[in-house]
Order: C-alpha cells, then structure tokens, then sequence
C-alpha cells in the first residue's frame, strides 16, 4: 500500500511541476539543447512512471496484500447478490481479479487524460486570455467613453 500511495504522489507531482514550470517559462524562449535533453528524459521518466510504475504497484498491492485473486468471489452466479435473497438470479462470476484489472484500466485511462491535459495546457499557455468586461443587467457591456 505504501509503494502504491508514494508512487501515485511521485507521480501527481511531476504533474504540479509541469504545471508550475509552463507558468514560469517565458513564452517562445530559446531552447538550449542541454534543457531540451533535460526535458525529454523528464517527460520520459513521466510516461514510464503512470505507465508502468503505478500500475505495476496496484496490481503488486491488490494481488499480495489484499488478496484479490481469481478464486475469490466478489459475486457468484446463482448466491444471493449483496446478501439479499431476492437478487439470486445474477447469472455471472464476477471475481476480485477482474475489479483489479478493471481499477488498472481506469489507471490507464486516468495516466491518458492526464497526459492530453498536460500537453494541452503546455500548447495553450502562449493563447491570450479574453477580457470580462462586466455587463448590465440587461447584458450591455459597462464600458465607459471618453
């Protein structure tokens, strides 16, 4: 569970970094090829992190400490579904390792929208942000002349 948890946040922080790094980097700066390096193995280091590391120590943590095995049920085809009797026409096994693979799989879908989301924020911060121009309560804009 440790290794699990320290991962996820190892993981969120170099997310905040690249939220912090893109607000202090001026836009259209040179790029030395020294800090070009610097961020291709940081963003590599991020792939493989929500790739291959956090999923890896979900599956290490559900498979030894919490025992989510394939002959353990979670429900069972024909046993009264959450120990109500009237639910015992649940057709199909559903085990503990297919909540596993299932949690993994929105660990993966979590790592992808997180990556889109931290290249587009990195694509956008160049993009001007519009004014509010406060309206009336009849939706003109307050603007004075002169």
């Amino acid at each position: 569970m440790v290794a699990f948890i320290t991962s996820l946040l190892i993981g969120m922080a170099g997310c905040v970094a690249v939220f912090v790094y893109g607000r202090r980097r001026p836009i259209g700066a040179s790029l030395t090829w020294g800090q070009a390096m610097l961020a291709a193995t940081f963003a590599f280091l991020m792939f493989f992190w929500w790739y291959g590391v956090i999923p890896h120590q979900w599956l290490a943590w559900a498979d030894n400490e919490l025992g989510w095995r394939r002959d353990k049920y979670l429900i069972h085809a024909g046993a009264p579904l959450f120990n109500q009797g009237w639910l015992d026409w649940w057709p199909l096994d559903i085990t503990w390792e297919a909540l596993r693979d299932v949690i993994v799989v929105g660990i993966y879908g979590l790592a992808l929208g997180l990556h889109v989301l931290l290249w587009a924020v990195w694509q956008d911060r160049a993009k001007e942000r519009p004014l509010e121009i406060p309206a009336s309560r009849y939706g003109r804009p307050l603007v004075r002349k002169g």
